[in-house]
């Protein structure tokens, strides 16, 4: 399994993530013809594209479904998702319930309800036949059990660190973006992600993702730092029990 984060922030998100000869994009927050020239990049070709799952239907998580016309994909959002979204050709619109897996060219996709100000946000886990998994968890404003237990013994979390709370207490945010940041409906901080991490990783070296940093209210070092610390105190160390990247 290989997984390249194509964009990631408010700027917009899309992670490609490919095994054998399958590839399924999760987001496309980013132009049409950017995700198109980042694919070759990394060496994907976009008519070869599987599916696209979409997370929620924020701007910086949809901007680029024209690729979904342009390419024959099928796109799969949740039900109540697909209010919010529009321009997609009707038969490329799947729906992706939580709870439920979903068999994309032998990889197993399922989907968990997270925390966010959408109709019906989700994050997803990928599976492949050789037993490797990754979980998506981006936009959320808490990490409760269920979100836990679905991402479980993954080999890969790409999960939010989005903010620092007191540098957006200071920040010169109107303080109606200030509350919805900070609420259960907004962004994971540092802590919050650091502590889903010391819950579910194990020491395997499992490969962890930070992303979606706020520009503003962020720093990739200080992000990296507060995960770090609180997973040395469980006794883990950084490339000896597990691996992290700041996106």
């Amino acid at each position: 399994m290989r997984v390249d984060i194509l964009a990631s922030g408010s700027g917009g998100n899309c992670i490609a993530i490919r095994s054998n000869e399958t590839t399924i994009l999760v987001d496309v927050g980013i132009a049409k013809t950017k995700i198109e020239k980042k694919l070759l990049e990394v060496g994907i070709r976009p008519n070869h594209i599987a599916a696209i799952f979409i997370t929620h239907a924020h701007s910086d998580h949809i901007k680029g479904l024209p690729l979904a016309n342009k390419y024959k994909i099928p796109v799969y959002a949740a039900v109540q998702e697909w209010k919010s979204i529009n321009g997609v050709d009707e038969d490329l619109q799947g729906i992706k319930r939580p709870g439920k897996f979903m068999d994309i060219n032998g990889f197993l996709v399922g989907a968990f309800r997270t925390h966010h100000d959408a109709y019906e946000p989700l994050g997803y886990t990928v599976q492949t036949e050789e037993g490797k998994k990754v979980s998506i968890c981006l936009d959320t404003g808490q990490v409760d059990t269920e979100i836990l237990a679905a991402m479980r013994d993954s080999d890969i979390y790409i999960i939010e660190a989005n903010h620092e709370p007191k540098m957006v207490q200071a920040s010169d945010y109107p303080t109606s973006v200030k509350t919805r940041i900070l609420s259960h409906i907004g962004h994971l901080s540092n802590q919050q992600t650091a502590e889903a991490l010391t819950t579910l990783i194990q020491g395997r070296k499992e490969k962890i993702y930070l992303t979606h940093l706020s520009s503003k209210n962020n720093m990739s070092t200080l992000a990296e730092m507060t995960v770090m610390r609180a997973l040395m105190k469980k006794g883990l160390r950084k490339d000896k029990d597990f691996e992290i990247e700041v996106v």
